[in-house]
């Protein structure tokens, strides 16, 4: 799927900048950013959600926090902790934190982003099932997703 980059976002009237440097030491190009809510160093905070495991809770997908790396749940999932770290944070961007996926949603923008890529991993691990976590989740889970 096609998003548009980054740098064509505006946030809080900050004009976003995405950039491309090549690495010549390795002929590769390498994302880097000075868009304000990401830091491609954040690592994640573990490998799913964080509040949801604290409190004995399950999720349908998981979405990492492209500023500080928090690992919440999906807006489809019973307790919504991406956004709500979004709205306590004030940090607008996430990124997909499932496998295959790399795509960002800005918050304030309700809109699908292309970015750069952030801190290993990338995703959760592909043996957690969906949802997760693993003997967490009710038999009757569709009727509890948003």
């Amino acid at each position: 799927m096609a998003f548009p980059p980054l740098w064509a976002l505006d946030i809080g009237r900050k004009s976003m900048i995405n950039t491309t440097l090549t690495d010549h030491s390795t002929g590769g190009l390498h994302a880097m950013t000075d868009t304000p809510g990401i830091d491609p160093t954040a690592a994640p905070s573990g490998t799913g959600c964080a509040e949801c495991l604290d409190s004995d809770g399950w999720w349908f997908h998981l979405r990492r926090c492209a500023q500080c790396g928090h690992i919440g749940c999906c807006d489809s999932s019973p307790q919504q902790h991406a956004g709500a770290h979004s709205r306590a944070s004030g940090h607008p961007l996430i990124q997909s934190f499932e496998p295959g996926e790399n795509w960002f949603w800005s918050y304030p923008e309700e809109q699908f982003y292309n970015g750069p890529g952030l801190a290993q991993p990338d995703s959760r691990p592909a043996d957690q099932p969906v949802p997760g976590p693993a003997g967490r989740v009710p038999a009757d889970w569709r009727s509890h997703l948003h």
